[in-house]
C-alpha cells in the first residue's frame, strides 16, 4: 500500500502535438507544465519520439531547467524507447535523457518497448526476448541517479524477470482494463491487475500505471489494485481540459486519486 495517495504525474505530449499543428508556441508546453504544478500535480511527464511528432528534444531540456530551477519536489519522468537512435533533430533516447540529467532534474525513466512511427505505446517489454540488452541500458540509466520502470502488460509470471534485470518499478499498460471498463464489467480485468501488482511488489518493485486511465475509470482501478504508487495520464486529462481547463482538470484526477480506497 503506498504510505500516501498515488502520485499523479501529467503526461504533456497532447499538449505539444497540438502546439506542433502551428509553427507557434501555442499551446506552449512549458505554460501547461506550470498549470499543471500550480495546480498540484505530483510530476510531469513526457514521451520524446524520433519522428517528433509531440514532445520534441527542446521540450525535454526546457522542462528539465524548469523542474530544477523551481525544485519543489515535482517529480520528472522521461519516457520512451531506450534503443531509439539518432535521427534529425533527435539526438537519440539515452543521450536525451542524459542532457535532462546533466541538467539536474531526472527523477524517473521509464523504458517503453515502442517501435518507430507507432501510433501509441500498446504492449510491455517481452523479457524473455528482451533482459539481455535492457540490462546493460538499466546499468548506464541507473548511474544517473534515476528510477528506472519498465513498461510491462499486467502478467503476473514475468514481475521476477523484471526485478532481475534490475528495474526499480514497473509500469502496468492499464490500456486493456481500460477497454473492459468501457464495455461495461472490467472485474476480471481488475482482478488480473490485482495480481500482477502483488506479484511485482513480491519481488521488490514499486507499481506505477498508465495508458487510457480517465476521470470514468480511475477510481475503480486504485480501489482494486493494491500498492500502485504514481499513474501517467495525459490524453483524457488533456481532453478533459478542453471542456473545464487544464488546472481543473489536474485538479479533478487528483481528487479521485484522494478519495480512492486504496486496496
Amino acid at each position: 500500500m503506498p504510505a500516501s495517495k498515488t502520485a499523479l504525474s501529467v503526461n504533456l505530449n497532447k499538449v505539444a502535438l497540438l502546439r506542433n499543428a502551428r509553427d507557434l508556441d501555442l499551446p506552449s508546453v512549458v505554460h501547461a507544465a506550470r498549470l499543471c504544478l500550480d495546480a498540484g500535480a505530483d510530476g510531469l511527464t513526457v514521451h520524446p519520439r524520433p519522428d517528433e511528432r509531440h514532445i520534441r528534444p527542446e521540450d525535454v531540456t526546457t522542462l528539465a531547467e524548469l523542474l530544477a530551477a523551481e525544485d519543489n519536489g515535482t517529480e520528472y519522468n522521461i519516457e520512451g524507447n531506450p534503443f531509439a537512435e539518432a535521427s534529425g533533430t533527435y539526438p537519440g533516447f539515452l543521450a536525451l535523457v542524459e542532457q535532462a540529467a546533466e541538467i539536474g532534474r531526472l527523477d524517473q525513466c521509464t523504458l517503453v518497448p515502442d517501435a518507430p512511427g507507432q501510433r501509441t505505446s500498446d504492449h510491455g517489454w517481452n523479457l524473455a526476448r528482451d533482459a539481455e540488452r535492457l540490462k546493460p541500458v538499466i546499468e548506464r540509466l541507473s548511474k544517473l541517479g534515476c528510477r528506472i520502470a519498465l513498461f510491462m502488460d499486467a502478467e503476473a509470471e514475468v514481475m521476477e524477470k523484471a526485478a532481475a534485470v534490475g528495474a526499480d518499478r514497473i509500469e502496468l499498460y492499464t490500456e486493456p482494463y481500460a477497454r473492459a471498463h468501457l464495455e461495461g464489467d472490467a472485474s476480471a480485468e481488475l482482478t488480473h491487475f490485482a495480481a500482477a501488482a502483488e506479484a511485482a511488489q513480491a519481488v521488490g518493485l514499486g507499481v506505477n500505471a498508465g495508458h487510457d486511465l480517465n476521470l470514468d475509470n480511475l477510481g475503480p482501478f486504485i480501489d482494486a489494485v493494491p500498492g500502485v504508487l504514481e499513474v501517467s495520464i495525459g490524453h483524457a486529462l488533456t481532453a478533459d481540459a478542453l471542456w473545464i481547463g487544464l488546472p481543473a482538470a489536474v485538479r479533478a484526477y487528483q481528487q479521485i486519486l484522494a478519495d480512492a480506497v486504496y486496496a
